[in-house]
């Protein structure tokens, strides 16, 4: 029997009040946390996971990410990880939720400010190409644990401001290895119509459901989603569905059938011919090669 894919709320053991934390990544290893963070779960926060010494894997909704010292993988709240234990690893972990963002920037710099760590919009991993780039954030980051130590009236505000500049500096780096983030006026509509995807994907998978949600043409809807990830709606769309119809595979008992119902699939075998299109493998074959992390 399977267990449900846990979900995990931010929780700041050491300061419930705040929004924020920074942890060694070979102290989180040590903590009781409640959960096996060595099964796939669902964060409701974001990550950037920061490593200085080392090398290992880590999976984010399904893809296995290498890293080594200098790398930097960034986790979107909604997201589904997986840790594997990689003892010579050192490294930090920073969580924090979109309220400790938007306290401190207005709306739109704070969706800017997000950007960095949708996946549909910027691929999660970073790498500092020179050594001056991996020294001068690892300086940055150790500024940022201090002064997250420090615990006084001015250090949740200097935090957020670290955070900021820290983040910046990611942008920074996409930059200069000609990766740039987008920043124009379609993007909070782009924003919402993945949320309403998100939300709904196996009420529809079609443009024009979603249109006619947000009020606006499928050709506004697809100049919108091109303009922000320079692909169709409905290729977006898909894309979604299959992160979801995998997160059901994984966390469920249910029969393939049964899923293809859940899915929205009326007949299980578009169901299995839609999986396939998109993962050059049948949902029984995904099943086996990822469920084994949530079994009993």
């Amino acid at each position: 029997m399977k267990e449900e894919l846990q979900e995990i709320n931010f929780e700041n053991q050491q300061d419930p009040k705040s929004y924020f934390e920074i942890i060694r990544i070979e102290e989180l290893l040590q903590r009781d946390l409640g959960h096996d963070i060595g099964k796939s779960h669902l964060v409701k926060f974001y990550v950037i996971f920061f490593i200085y010494e080392g090398r290992g894997y880590h999976t984010i909704d399904f893809t296995d990410y290498s890293y080594s010292e200098g790398t930097v993988l960034l986790i979107r709240k909604n997201q589904i990880q997986k840790f594997f234990t990689s003892p010579n690893v050192k490294g930090y972990l920073m969580v924090f939720t979109d309220e400790f963002i938007i306290g401190h920037l207005n709306k739109i710099e704070a969706l800017n400010t997000l950007q960095l760590f949708n996946d549909s919009l910027s691929y999660p991993k970073i790498k500092f190409n020179t050594e001056e780039e991996f020294s001068d954030f690892l300086l940055l980051i150790r500024k940022l644990e201090l002064e997250y130590q420090r615990k006084d009236d001015f250090s949740t505000s200097i935090t957020r401001s670290v955070l900021h500049i820290v983040i910046t500096k990611l942008f920074r780096t996409k930059a200069i290895a000609g990766h740039h983030l987008k920043r124009n006026k379609s993007m909070t509509q782009f924003f919402e119509f993945q949320y309403l995807v998100e939300k709904n994907i196996f009420k529809s998978r079609k443009v024009h459901y979603y249109s006619k949600l947000m009020g606006v043409s499928s050709k506004t809807i697809n100049n919108i989603v091109n303009s922000a990830v320079n692909n169709s709606a409905k290729a977006f769309i898909d894309d979604v569905a299959i992160i979801h119809i995998k997160r059901l595979l994984i966390s469920t008992d249910h029969s393939i059938k049964e899923i293809s119902y859940t899915a929205g699939f009326s007949d299980p075998t578009n169901f299995y011919k839609y999986f396939k299109k998109f993962t050059d493998k049948s949902p029984e074959v995904f099943r086996q090669a990822r469920g084994g992390d949530l079994k009993m």
